[in-house]
């Protein structure tokens, strides 16, 4: 017997009350409020794909501030661009699994940063000084998160298998 999956039907008032809510949210959270206001209209998306115009509408907003909103957004991987097919329209894409990639990004940005303070150490004076001492304990942090955040990319593999097992696939 083959499984029927049955669509519910979506109440888009309660979409753009809950984008809106995500939006405040995220924006609390240091996110710039317009890409807070596109992810979440793109997370809500049913199949997290739209065109500018399409988030333009959505949000009521003008071309130019989607223009800048996505262009944070996929400068800090939390969406995609692609073409749309036989146009020349660009689609912005959402991944089910957006946060993980934004998260490898910081990693990677973190990874930078580290680098730039080791360089600070001897340039205030090492150790000896307030300024070393200060600098070398944040290179020490930002070493502990990254051997965290490496013990935790596989541990978010499996746990990420565990959570999607019997979902359903799309055709």
């Amino acid at each position: 017997m083959t499984a029927v999956r049955r669509r519910t039907a979506r109440d888009e008032r309660a979409v753009s009350a809950y984008v809106e809510r995500l939006g405040d949210t995220l924006t609390d959270a240091g996110m710039p409020r317009l890409a807070s206001r596109v992810f979440a209209r793109l997370l809500a998306d049913d199949d997290g794909r739209m065109t500018a115009v399409e988030l333009t509408e959505a949000l009521d907003v003008s071309p130019a501030a989607v223009s800048g909103a996505v262009r944070y957004l996929t400068q800090t991987y939390l969406i995609g661009k692609e073409r749309e097919r036989g146009s020349r329209r660009d689609v912005y894409v959402v991944q089910a699994d957006a946060w993980h990639g934004a998260m490898l990004s910081r990693d990677r940005l973190l990874s930078q940063i580290e680098t730039s303070l080791r360089a600070g150490v001897p340039a205030v004076g090492g150790l000896e000084t307030e300024a070393g001492r200060r600098l070398q304990l944040s290179v020490a942090f930002l070493e502990f998160l990254a051997d965290r955040l490496d013990a935790l990319e596989g541990e978010w593999a499996d746990h990420k298998a565990q959570i999607t097992r019997g979902w359903p696939t799309e055709a």
